[in-house]
């Protein structure tokens, strides 16, 4: 509740929003007064901007207003909203596609100005980096897809793609530094995506080679439906083996992976592309990666990522979520990832066995109990195949968090404040925590 209405803050200037939980007497205020411009450096908290100021334009026309704010950083991602009538259009639609064109046709133009090079770069490569947000308030909106959350007015296709066209040309004419600095990264952006092209190319004959499409580590389900299957992606041989052998092989498939994944935030696709656990994910999955991603391919409709339940776990976790966060975005926009659950503790008493997933309920199912046997479960390869079964894998019993945008969108603040470029912050965050930790009675 408390990141939508933050949202609705951003979106409305001037606004106050007010939520409060009277069960523990905590009040939120949620208001602001540079809007759409103020939420781009909510995104960018933590992030080096590649220009100082931010590009934002308003115009109404045809009835229609268009707000756009937007800025590049140093970093190789982007972070893209779109709203209409304050609804999140996560789906897209007209507007998304008026403005990737335009913003695109401008780069494009430049880059044949300055050195001849246009008509080379794509939308991928024009979107490295950028953090932008566009806001529209229009009459009737035609709303399409199951979710009703991508817009489908014809005209206004035309209408955003004319107006950013004409917004941007002023702004770069008026900054031609700023246009020169946006333009080269365009241009490192297609170098980095012919390179990555190359690496595609090089991963496709190999598996052509080794005479296997999928991964060998990879234990599949019989059942061949995408709509019937999950693929649990679970930390480690020792988890995987448990796992293998706890599953249901009908229609649970599971994949294992070694150690911590590339951390992706920090490192074009072509590096990404070199990571054997990434790929081997990548072709489990059959949808293939970035531009070239097709949501028809993927086999299993249900990702799961079940890792231990440490810090460790919670990295590894983390790194996952941020793979698929950049370079398969549609996974969690379409509702298809999960996070498992697994149990901290085993608790038992005579023939009485009880599972708690927090210290909480583990206190909670010691009150009034005495001679407890504690099991503290620090990895899930402790698990036996039957346990892990019936508290992690079991349909009927099992704890999943669905994994939707706003998730999403929340962690990678937080990650790039943790892992990002600037120093000062993370410093400060380590050594507040770091003390409340030392303090701790233990």
């Amino acid at each position: 509740i408390a990141k939508r209405l933050r949202e609705l803050a951003f979106l409305n200037t001037g606004v106050n929003i007010t939520l409060e939980d009277e069960r523990v007497g905590k009040k939120q205020l949620f208001s602001s007064t540079g809007g759409i411009q103020e939420f781009v450096k909510f995104i960018d908290e933590n992030k080096t901007p590649l220009h100082p100021d931010i590009i934002y334009f308003q115009k109404t026309k045809d009835k229609v207003i268009l707000e756009v704010a937007m800025r590049y950083n140093t970093g190789y991602q982007s972070t893209f909203l779109a709203f209409v009538n304050n609804i999140n259009t996560e789906e897209g639609g007209t507007h998304v596609l008026g403005f990737r064109t335009a913003l695109t046709r401008v780069m494009n133009s430049y880059l044949k100005e300055g050195n001849g090079k246009g008509d080379k770069v794509s939308g991928d490569d024009v979107r490295e980096g950028l953090t932008a947000i566009i806001s529209i308030k229009m009459p009737d909106p035609l709303f399409e897809g199951q979710t009703k959350t991508k817009l489908g007015n014809s005209e206004i296709q035309s209408l955003v793609s004319s107006v950013v066209w004409e917004e941007l040309n002023n702004y770069f004419n008026e900054h031609p530094q700023t246009a020169r600095l946006l333009t080269q990264k365009c241009l490192e952006a297609f170098l980095a995506r012919e390179a990555a092209r190359k690496a595609r190319d090089m991963t496709r004959r190999k598996s052509v080679l080794e005479g296997s499409n999928l991964p060998g580590k990879l234990a599949d389900c019989s059942n061949t439906d995408p709509a019937a299957t999950e693929l649990f992606v679970v930390e480690g041989d020792s988890a995987g083996g448990s796992a293998r052998q706890g599953r249901d092989r009908t229609f649970q498939a599971v994949l294992p992976l070694r150690g911590k994944i590339l951390n992706v935030e920090k490192s074009r696709l072509h590096k990404v592309l070199q990571n054997k656990e990434i790929v081997n994910l990548i072709t489990a999955l059959g949808t293939g990666v970035s531009d070239e991603f097709d949501l028809k391919k993927l086999r299993y409709h249900k990702i799961i990522i079940m890792t231990d339940a440490d810090v460790d776990g919670s990295h590894i976790m983390t790194l996952l979520l941020t793979f698929f966060y950049r370079y398969m975005p549609h996974l969690i926009e379409q509702r298809h990832m999960y996070v498992a659950q697994p149990p901290l503790y085993r608790l038992q008493k005579g023939k009485m066995v009880k599972y708690a997933y927090s210290d909480q309920e583990k206190e909670e199912i010691s009150k009034g109990l005495d001679n407890l046997t504690l099991q503290r479960y620090k990895g899930l390869g402790e698990m036996n195949p039957p346990q892990l079964w019936e508290t992690t894998m079991d349909p009927l019993n099992r704890v999943l968090k669905q994994i939707t945008i706003e998730d999403a969108i929340e962690a990678d603040r937080i990650f790039t404040f943790l892992m990002g470029d600037e120093v000062e912050p993370r410093r400060q965050f380590i050594e507040q925590f770091a003390k409340e930790v030392v303090n701790l009675d233990v």
